[in-house]
């Protein structure tokens, strides 16, 4: 019985449905008829939009960046390692000396080894100098 009532009710629904679709469809064509231009230049206005933006991104193309090289000269005047490039890395992005440890996967306390002669290296007696002269460098962002 209960799936009967289920079978009816869904019966049911589906005519609603779909009679409400044929009183939607036939609002839209009453629409359509008295409103045909409106649509028609909504169409057209929508249709060059559409072109204007795709000429636009194709033609007024941004340049690329310049590639970043770090200026290995300046590294390589300074006797920057690489392992201390990537400290310095990473406290320009900010990070803690934990955070850098966790990140290159060393001990705390070289992380410290490396900012202290980082900082030797660069002239610097704190993190925003050394970041400061570092990009005055070129060799980080």
């Amino acid at each position: 019985m209960k799936g009967f009532l289920w079978k009816r009710a869904a019966g049911y629904g589906a005519l609603l449905a779909a009679g409400t679709l044929v009183l939607a469809l036939l609002d839209y064509q009453r629409l359509m008829r008295t409103h045909f231009a409106d649509a028609a230049t909504f169409l057209i206005g929508a249709g060059f939009l559409t072109l204007g933006i795709y000429i636009g991104m194709r033609v007024v193309k941004t340049p690329a960046a310049p590639a970043f090289d770090g200026n290995p000269q300046a590294q390589a005047s300074l006797g920057i390692s690489p392992r201390e490039l990537a400290v310095l890395m990473e406290i320009a992005a900010g990070r803690s000396n934990k955070e850098i440890a966790r990140q290159l996967d060393v001990s705390p306390n070289t992380v410290k080894t490396h900012v202290a002669r980082l900082f030797e290296k660069l002239g610097a007696k704190r993190r925003t100098d050394a970041i400061a002269k570092a990009r005055e460098l070129g060799i980080v962002r």
